[in-house]
């Protein structure tokens, strides 16, 4: 991976680790903060919707800032607020840090995405975003697991610690490996030449709308199901509990082969790589339903499940930037909000099955029902492609200005 890519993924790591990380020391926190468990819970959640509403507005706040002035910038905002947060005397101290941690999460994914498919040539995009996507898979699988282990032998203001120390390797690696002259490289970037009115313009476009629509549905599919996994494989498969740890890597193993896959199916075509990682996706759902009571059947079903789950990712931040060519980064940010969403619409999903007397096993029917639906939403959006053209354009053929896209939306 050229060092570049490298050290935005690091970024994504470190945001992606920061978001989940306390979940594994919840009680640690709780103990110390003089809070029940459920309160701790809430910084996810306040974490989540900072990222959630924040984002868009950074990034429409700062859509004129030089790309990696903006990197450094959103990066440094990150490493003050898990300082405050290492250093906060109580509870309402730690939600403040967790909120303004957030803010940079959304725009610093969104750039990074969006500066790393500048960089790549135009039929690698998908494949440079798909690597920074990477960030996120080992956050899950290796970022938050080392944080755990931190936190409970040397105290959760430590595991915060460890997040900003990579935050501040990452800071180092940005300014010494990712290009200042992107826009002397690759002409005028669309946010310098777009006039924000018109960037905000882009959210009017029917496409685009209903891409973000699919993202929240896809992206909550995945998290109907990966929410639930360790009752799923404990209660269903009659895995010992110490083997969760193993799945749970097998799991992730599959993730980054996904993200990989999913990465060159979107470069060879935007809209087939999304019906395919979709199609994929339905398909592991019903296999992990039918494996899941025999454990190495459930084993290669989770991985199955980890690999098309991911490979979601790039294929749709492909699509968003190939349909919001007016506003790509500002687009971009708001579609890391739609996984956000996803992930909350899954974990509800999921828990509202449970709720309803169902076992462990029928969440992977929950998410095939809301993965139909997402794939109906995208055969429907690839049909009207096809119909204004005979060919699904792939990503590199995107270049339309942003009048250009707002005319083409309305005819």
């Amino acid at each position: 991976m050229p060092l570049p890519l490298l050290t935005l993924m690091l970024g994504v790591f470190c945001v992606g680790t920061a978001e989940v990380v306390i979940t594994g020391i919840l009680p640690e926190m709780s103990t110390s903060l003089h809070v029940s468990v459920p309160t701790v819970g809430l910084l996810v959640t306040g974490y989540a919707l900072g990222v959630t509403i924040g984002g868009p507005i950074i990034t429409l706040l700062t859509a004129k800032w030089p790309r990696k002035v903006l990197l450094l910038s959103l990066m440094g905002v990150f490493v003050v607020g898990n300082i405050m947060a290492a250093l906060a005397p109580n509870y309402a101290t730690l939600m403040g840090a967790r909120v303004f941690t957030s803010l940079s999460h959304g725009t610093f994914a969104a750039v990074a995405w969006y500066v790393a498919a500048q960089m790549a040539p135009p039929d690698k995009k998908a494949t440079a975003m798909a690597k920074i996507a990477l960030g996120f898979n080992f956050a899950n699988v290796l970022g938050s697991p080392i944080g755990t282990v931190i936190g409970q032998h040397f105290g959760w203001r430590a595991t915060f610690g460890y997040v900003t120390v990579f935050a501040v390797l990452c800071l180092l690696l940005i300014a010494r490996f990712v290009p200042s002259n992107l826009s002397a490289e690759n002409g005028p970037s669309i946010e310098e030449s777009t006039p924000l009115r018109d960037q905000i313009k882009v959210f009017r476009q029917g496409s685009l709308q209903l891409s973000m629509l699919i993202t929240v549905l896809a992206q909550g599919a995945v998290f109907t199901t990966s929410t639930y996994l360790a009752p799923l494989l404990r209660t269903i498969g009659h895995f010992a509990p110490a083997m969760i740890g193993v799945l749970l890597i097998v799991f992730g193993l599959g993730s980054v082969l996904g993200n990989i896959l999913g990465g060159r199916a979107a470069d060879a075509n935007v809209m087939r790589g999304v019906l395919r990682a979709q199609t994929a996706l339905l398909a592991a759902l019903v296999l992990f339903w039918f494996a899941a009571p025999h454990q190495i059947p459930a084993a290669i079903a989770l991985f199955l499940f980890g690999a098309a789950g991911f490979s979601i990712i790039p294929a749709l931040q492909a699509r968003i930037l190939a349909v919001a060519a007016a506003a790509p980064a500002l687009a971009l940010s708001a579609n890391v909000s739609a996984f956000n969403l996803g992930n909350g619409l899954g974990a509800w999903l999921g828990g509202t099955t449970i709720d309803l007397g169902f076992n462990a096993r029928a969440v992977t029917l929950t998410a095939a029902l809301a993965t139909t639906v997402a794939l109906l939403l995208s055969l429907a959006m690839w049909a009207r492609g096809r119909r204004a053209s005979p060919e699904l354009p792939a990503l590199g053929d995107v270049t339309i200005t942003a009048d250009a896209a707002l005319a083409q939306e309305t005819s």
